[in-house]
């Protein structure tokens, strides 16, 4: 990902089209969605070089919060929505930003509706002992803050980001050639 800001309050970071990345697959390199939902969290998991296949996604991570804001459009441009991932806190180390992903998240839609989203995987992981019944309640508890925020239109809602635009003459990234196996 291009970095667009790093400072005490956020990491922002641009995801292009056709970026490389690694994506979570089956050790047999089949997408997890092609096992039902609950098997698909008891699973064992892999990683493979892939692109990403879709439009490019602005991610803002605010500092300390169990969330980053993915920023979506459509088509023709126009932004669509805030995708709110739940996930860990982002832990930084020399050369990476850790966390993972907490499976529940939010939709938060310009004209300030939100919908949550994936309630029926955190059952799934919790089910398969992926996740705890006290971890989806702190998730839960994470999607509510959320919704305080956006009924608020507090930060990153209200920072305009959705005006941003990446530097079309930015170059795609690229991810290290020895770093994991191709399917």
């Amino acid at each position: 990902m291009t970095v667009v800001r790093d400072d005490a309050d956020v990491l922002a970071a641009w995801l292009a089209p056709s970026t490389p990345i690694f994506k979570t697959v089956l050790p047999d390199g089949r997408d997890l969605r092609a096992l039902p939902l609950y098997d698909a969290f008891r699973a064992d998991r892999a990683l493979k070089r892939d692109v990403w296949r879709g439009g490019g996604i602005l991610k803002v991570a605010p500092t300390g919060v169990p969330w980053s804001a993915w920023l979506f459009r459509n088509a023709d441009g126009t932004f669509r929505n805030w995708y709110i991932n739940l996930e860990d806190v982002h832990v930084r180390d020399d050369a990476n930003v850790i966390t993972q992903d907490h499976v529940l998240d939010v939709v938060v839609y310009p004209d300030g509706r939100v919908e949550w989203k994936d309630e029926d995987e955190l059952e799934a992981a919790v089910a398969a002992g992926r996740y705890t019944a006290e971890d989806a309640a702190r998730f839960e508890a994470d999607a509510r803050e959320v919704e305080e925020l956006a009924a608020g239109w507090g930060s990153p809602f209200c920072d305009g980001w959705e005006d941003w635009r990446p530097d079309p003459a930015w170059a795609i990234p690229t991810l290290p050639a020895d770093s994991v196996a191709d399917y």
